[in-house]
Order: C-alpha cells, then structure tokens, then sequence
C-alpha cells in the first residue's frame, strides 16, 4: 500500500471513495465489513461515513485491471475520534495548499480532514504541516510580482506538498527614508513610490546625472555607469540577495544579475528579476524538496 504520513492526500482524489457504512466505524467492523467486497480498480481510499461520523481507509484489491476487483487488505488510517469533515465548496480537494489552509483554518482539533470542496469533489489530508517558505521582495508595488506569482502557483500547482508562504518586503521608501537624501534615483516607475523630495527613475533615462542617491541595485549601479560614464554619488542597496541575510529558513527570492534559469544557495532558491511562472514552480518544488 501507499505510505501515508504527514501532508498526505490521495493524488488523483478519485482514488477516494464515500460509502455509507451499515456497521459501526470501528476497525474490526470495518475490515470485516470490506474484505472480500468488490471495489473500483481506482480507489484506494474509502471514506466510511455513518451519520454524521467518518472513517478513513485504506484497501488494497486483487487486480486493477478489471474495473472491479475485491478487496484482499484494509489498513484502518483514522475513526470519528481522529477524523474531521469539512464543507468548502472554495477548495480544490486535488491541490496541498489549500486542502491543508481549510484544515488549519477551520480551528477544529483532529488528525485527518475529509473535506467535501468544489464540485462536491471529496480527498482528505492527514497532519497537515504547511512547508514554511519565506518570499523576500521589494515593495512597492503592492502586492509584489514574486509573491503573488508564488501564490498563483500555489493555487494551481497539484504537485507540490501544502505550503505556507511569508512575505517579506523590502520597502523602498523606508530604505530612501533612512538614507535622508535631497533627490533620489529609482530603477524604474512605479505606484507608491511618491515622496517629499524629487525623484528620477532610471529606466527613463534623465538626460543629465544629477545629485541624486540611487536606491537601486548592481544592475541599476551599471545602469547608470552605461548612461553617466560613472557611478551614482550615492547608492542604497535593494536586491534582496544582498539585503536579506543568508539562513537556513527556506527561501525564495529573485536577482536581475540572473537573466534565466535558478541559482541555488542552500536554503535560497533565486529566480530572474524577470521570472516566468515554470521558473517560480521549479523553485518552490525545489525547495519543497529540501524540507
């Protein structure tokens, strides 16, 4: 049988079935109940349900080449005790994340969720323990791309085990507070970026260098070289792999030095200032799988 442990769910859900149970939830019941009984060659997993009580189980069948075949073992997983039901016609019961965000939000104690989701689509998950992956950003915009790309893959990816990402933002308007400039040189334009003193923005390429502190990175430091014939007065360092300190708490963050592909450095996974979503989901799989 499948080994079932923390963060399981059955991948496809079809492999779960709802049965009404005529004998009570117990584990003798149950095995006495199904051994021998035919089933679809698909399921490996039956949701026992007998009122308003649940039962999860595993079987394991003679065949799976005809469409039915009976059932040779039952590993009981969990009983009433252990199992709690959830009715969230939000949830994609085929993806991680959000089967273990509906468990974890519905504040009930217990070991095993079966949850009843999107077009009354049934799966559960055991333990569930969200992967802890902090995304390191600059803001604004608000809310930053990586952080909502990270999210958008969360939500459809069906590979990946639950995850919980953190956010951490470096803000640029508190980096340019701090440096107390009179005039400030920003890579590119964006909302949010309103201040008390003048601002420029590289990317529009001011004609003449003025007397400006550059909140901006190697790449802008270049940037800027390329157009001046010089480096800025002043420079404020934004890339979050410079400004976020190394750790061992996994990681994701973006560089503008990569153009494409991922780089990886221990717990940090850096994709391209300009990143598409394969390289945002090749990450977060990748540092899924050091966890």
């Amino acid at each position: 049988m499948t080994a079932v442990g923390r963060n399981f769910i059955a991948r496809p859900y079809r492999g779960v079935s709802v049965q009404e149970a005529p004998v009570p939830l117990d584990r003798e019941s149950l095995r006495e109940h199904l051994m021998g009984r035919p089933v679809y060659r698909r399921t490996g997993f039956i949701v026992m349900v007998r009122g308003g009580d649940r039962a999860v189980v595993q079987v394991e069948k003679a065949s799976t080449e005809p469409l039915f075949s009976p059932v040779t073992s039952v590993r009981y997983l969990a009983g009433p005790d252990e199992v709690v039901f959830l009715d969230d016609a939000g949830v994609d019961t085929g993806n991680a994340t959000q089967m273990a965000r509906a468990a974890l939000g519905s504040g009930l104690p217990g070991r095993v969720y079966v949850v009843q989701g999107k077009f009354q689509h049934v799966n559960f998950i055991v333990e569930p323990a969200p992967v802890a992956i902090r995304v390191v950003e600059v803001i604004p915009p608000e809310p930053p791309k990586l952080w909502e790309m990270a999210r958008q893959v969360l939500d459809y990816d069906e590979e990946l085990p639950p995850i919980a990402l953190e956010l951490v933002p470096i803000d640029l308007r508190k980096l340019a507070a701090e440096a107390g400039a009179d005039r400030y040189l920003f890579p590119c334009r964006c909302a949010g970026l309103d201040l008390d003193v003048p601002v420029d923005f590289l990317d529009a390429c001011p004609p003449a260098a003025g007397a400006w502190t550059l909140v901006g990175c190697e790449r802008s430091r270049q940037i800027h070289e390329a157009f001046y014939g010089h480096d800025p007065a002043r420079r404020v360092e934004i890339c979050p792999k410079v400004v976020d300190a190394p750790g061992q708490a996994l990681t994701l963050l973006k560089c503008c030095l990569i153009e494409r592909g991922i780089e990886s450095s221990g717990a940090r996974l850096v994709v391209p200032w300009g990143a598409n979503l394969e390289e945002v989901r090749r990450a977060l799989h990748l540092l899924a799988a050091q966890a």
